[in-house]
Formats: structure tokens, sequence, C-alpha cells
């Protein structure tokens, strides 16, 4: 096992596809070595845990130099916005106002133990918005939710769960959503979508687009065939009767009553963060990966495969 690797929540799921931990073959196995070497020589010493790497490989189709640039980008987007210290200091206090135009949150789990997020695109008023916060500080919120997805969110999951969790299922609701609002919100969601993209890669489970309004699915239809062909199994494209598709993925106490299920939280279910990451069950720290300063000049190719593969062993 890597030194980096000091995981403290399963590190596999045995329904996961090949190029996932537990689902690796030889080869990936030695991209993974080679990824992390390229890094340290980069004077990267954080996240280069396995499934992290596997996840950045996985995004860019197994392609070492391909992989380490996304990420050397990744850690420089990170160092510029310093998401570390916002982390820790960042306070959406205007948070309840911001969702009165657009709610967006995360809700317990689906059947396959993935956190559940909604977000009701259909409400989006930019300019009452930015009466409320700023742009900057919306960006900063999800990259915040972001990083709580990856710690506490998703390793609370898959401790519950007893399998890797590394994905979400996200439901997006398209009711009320028109030409004008598409329009006003394009330049946002344009920069949002590129955070998902390049510095959370592989964090999609099934997406579920509800109320699609006229025409969307003909025009998905169009545009589906430039999408990677794992991505378009991912999503599920319907119109306003979408309750017993949602009820087949996620429990009817799970799915908020407003989306046909039979959950009413105190207080409502977009401000709860009801989930096993407010369990404490659930909830023991996941370990940060432990930085290494050079690689072990000792050890052999075929150590370095074994703690690889060691690594993706459910724990």
């Amino acid at each position: 096992m890597s030194t980096y690797d000091n995981y403290t929540y399963p590190t596999a799921n045995p329904d996961a596809g090949r190029g996932h931990p537990g689902h690796t073959t030889p080869e990936e196995d030695e991209k993974v070595i080679k990824l992390r070497s390229e890094l340290e020589k980069e004077g990267i010493t954080e996240r280069l845990d396995t499934n992290t790497l596997l996840r950045f490989l996985r995004a860019r189709k197994f392609d070492v130099e391909l992989a380490k640039q996304m990420l050397i980008a990744c850690e420089a987007w990170r160092k510029e916005l310093n998401v570390e210290e916002l982390c820790k200091s960042f306070e959406y206090t205007e948070k309840s106002k911001v969702f009165e135009y657009y709610p967006q949150f995360y809700h317990k789990t689906d059947k396959d133990g993935r956190p559940v997020y909604f977000e009701q695109c259909g409400k989006i008023d930019l300019a009452q918005m930015y009466k409320i916060t700023t742009e900057e500080r919306m960006i900063q919120n999800l990259v915040v939710e972001y990083e709580r997805l990856t710690d506490p969110r998703l390793p609370a999951c898959s401790r519950k769960a007893g399998k890797l969790v590394e994905t979400c299922c996200t439901v997006m609701d398209l009711k009320g959503v028109g030409i004008t609002s598409i329009s006003q919100v394009y330049s946002f969601i344009k920069k949002v979508t590129n955070i998902s993209q390049y510095y959370y890669p592989e964090r999609l489970g099934k997406l579920y687009i509800i109320n699609a309004p006229w025409g969307f699915s003909s025009a998905f239809k169009l545009i589906k065939g430039c999408l990677d062909p794992v991505t378009v199994e991912k999503i599920n494209i319907l119109g306003s009767s979408y309750k017993s598709e949602l009820l087949a993925q996620i429990p009817a106490e799970n799915l908020p009553k407003t989306f046909g299920g039979t959950c009413e939280c105190e207080g409502g279910c977009q401000l709860s963060d009801q989930g096993p990451w407010n369990d404490e069950k659930y909830t023991l720290p996941a370990a940060p990966a432990a930085p290494v300063t050079a690689t072990d000049p000792e050890k052999t190719p075929e150590t370095a495969v074994a703690e690889v593969q060691a690594a993706t062993v459910t724990a």
C-alpha cells in the first residue's frame, strides 16, 4: 500500500466497472505508479492517493501525460483559490435567501448509497441573487461543497454502505426553465461546470433531468453522439412523469416530498443537510493523504504495483 493511501473507509466497490479501485488491470496499476512518480517530480505531494489518481486517469482514458497535466492544473487552481483556507473560513450566511432563487443541496442517499444532490434550475434569478450575494461567493460556496463531498460526505456514505462510494446521484429539476432563463445563467453555469469537470472529475454516478421541457430530449439526442458513452449511460431525461423513475433509485423516505417522496425534514429538506455525513456512527475523520517528499529509491516497480493492488482491496 502506498504511503498516501491512509483510508478510514472501504476502498473498493464490487459493483464498480473497469478502472475503478478493485477493478484495475496490471497495466492500469503501473500507470498509477507512473503518474504518482511524475507528479512527485513536479513537487506535488498532496492528493496522490490511489483512488484520486484513478479518478483523474479515468477522466483522461488512462493517458498518463494528460492526467498529469490535469492534476497539475488542478493543484495550481487550488493554490490560486486557496481552497484549504477557504474551507476553514467560508461562511455562507446568505444561503437560505439565495436558495429562494436557486435551491441546490445534498439530501440523504440513493439505493446504491450515493449522496443525492438536488438542483432546481427553474427558480434561478441571477438579478435577484446578486442583490443578496456575488458570483464570487456563489462559486466559493460551490467549491466548499465539493470539498465537503470529498470529506465528509463520501467517506461517511462508504462506511454506511460497506463499500466504496465515489459518486453522487444528481436530480436536476428544469421546471420553469425557458430560453430566457437559460441565456441569463449560461455564463455562470459554464464556470461551475468547468470546476466540476476539470477539478472534481468522475463524481457523477447518475443524473436525472426531470421536468425537461418540450424538445429537450430531441436536442439531447443530437448532442449525445459527442459525449462519452459512459457519461451518456448515466443520464436519464424525464418529463413531468418522473416519480416512478426516481423512486426506483431513491427510497421514498429519502426523497423530498417536493419530488414525489415522503421526506419532510423539519425546516425543509433543502436546508437540513441530512445524510450519513451528519450521523456520528459514520463520521470518523477521513485520514488525510500523508505527504511523501520523494519516491523511495529502493522500491522496485514490482513492489510499487503490489502496493497499488493492495490499496484497491476493501478495507
